[in-house]
């Protein structure tokens, strides 16, 4: 899968924990199937913007700001290398 839909993964997972939410839960409030949250969480799917739209409700988000998570992950994981390559010089 592109990085972009594990990025949308690793996003809704952050979401979800910080509300101290289940996986269940989160099926539950954004009414999907438990098992599609966790293949959405692990990037193995692609979310269509109806799913991703339900998630963001279900999570109390805009939409946009969640798509704008996946940016600033990436941006983190940029940092990261950046520092890791630094120390391995």
């Amino acid at each position: 899968m592109s990085a972009l839909v594990e990025r949308f993964g690793v996003a809704v997972r952050q979401l979800r924990m910080q509300n101290g939410w289940s996986q269940g839960q989160l099926a539950e409030r954004s009414n999907l199937d438990r098992s599609y949250v966790g293949e959405i969480e692990r990037g193995r799917v692609i979310a269509s913007i109806l799913t991703a739209e339900k998630l963001a409700s279900a999570l109390e988000v805009d939409v946009a700001d969640l798509l704008a998570r996946c940016r600033q992950l990436d941006e983190q994981r940029a940092v990261q290398l950046i520092s890791l390559s630094a120390i391995a010089r």
